[in-house]
């Protein structure tokens, strides 16, 4: 039976988002190709990591060894060149992160698959695997296919994709490293994380942006009293961030964050897609714009056609009353 396959991506004792999107959208496809689902663990003690996951995946293919304790992309290349090369699955996905971009040009070279990176979405049609991506600055999104071949690989782009609930109860394989020697060439030293800022928005679970609807800096606080009278963030779009108005770990976009909260409330912003790329994952969108064609309200569940200076004060009014 066919196979797709999804390269598990974890980092510091956690699995991120990406493999739970990536999981989601290869269980979606496994029903289009009339595949199996198989997730991909490497690490050093993952046990736990391996029961969340067999509840997404019809198989939980697991390599335990010491050498894969810290991400090293010379050593899961390895490993993954004797596991697609033994499995043969028809599709490998793998996070378009710093981990993905490191390791699936390298790997899919050396096996000799086509691979498309960046990928926003992914559907079957007569048969044949389509994958989008953007082009220029994501003016243009283009849909690729792949010349023939049994094995095919993608890249997939964070926060492209929602994640489903898990509800099978997939199968725990154990699969034998094949590494037998230390890895010289390169050499995990330890990790360093990025200076944090006053926020971090990919965490907040109310987020209010800000576009050049704004006009003014010293408009802002406006903003941010709102922000405070529903408990969230003040985040912006990229116009905010070029101005200088706010700092870049602001930005919400394709050249930003991406960000899934429970709310996100679009004040002032117009809706490009490099904008929308970063944001169309939140549960609940929220538009104020008074250009009643702005492309935000194709994807706001609820929108107001206004006036920001309006239509702000009255909502921050009726929360604090």
């Amino acid at each position: 039976m066919k196979e797709i396959l999804v390269l598990v991506e974890h980092r510091r004792g956690e699995i991120r988002d990406v493999t739970f999107e990536m999981l989601s959208k290869g269980r979606e496809l496994a029903g289009e190709m009339g595949a199996e689902l198989t997730s991909a663990l490497l690490g050093y003690d993952v046990g736990s990591f391996a029961e969340e996951l067999s509840k997404w995946a019809d198989r939980v293919l697991v390599v335990e060894d010491e050498k894969l304790k810290d991400f090293n992309a010379e050593a899961y290349q390895r490993v993954l060149a004797t596991l697609l090369s033994k499995r043969q699955p028809a599709l490998t996905l793998i996070a378009h992160s710093s981990f993905g971009t490191d390791l699936a040009p390298s790997l899919a070279a050396e096996l000799g698959f086509p691979l498309a990176t960046d990928c926003i979405d992914l559907r079957v049609e007569d048969g044949e695997l389509i994958a989008v991506r953007q082009m220029y600055g994501g003016k243009v999104n283009a849909e690729v296919s792949f010349r023939q071949a049994p094995q095919r690989m993608v890249t997939v782009r964070q926060g492209a994709f929602p994640i489903e609930e898990g509800q099978r109860a997939g199968q725990i394989v154990a699969f034998p490293s094949p590494l037998t020697e230390e890895i010289d060439i390169k050499r995990f030293i330890e990790y360093v994380e990025a200076a944090p800022g006053e926020v971090d928005i990919t965490q907040a679970d109310i987020i209010v942006a800000v576009g050049r609807g704004i006009k003014e800096k010293e408009n802002l606080s406006l903003i941010e009293e709102l922000a405070e009278a529903l408990g969230g963030v003040v985040a912006c779009s990229r116009p905010i961030v070029d101005a200088g108005w706010l700092p870049s770990d602001r930005q919400v976009g394709q050249s930003g964050k991406t960000v899934k909260p429970k709310l996100y409330m679009a004040i002032g912003i117009s809706g490009a897609f490099q904008h929308i790329i970063g944001m169309k994952g939140s549960d609940t969108i929220v538009a104020i714009n008074k250009d009643p064609n702005a492309p935000i309200f194709h994807v706001a569940d609820y929108g107001i056609v206004g006036d920001l200076f309006d239509v702000v004060p009255e909502l921050i009014k009726r929360l604090k009353a």
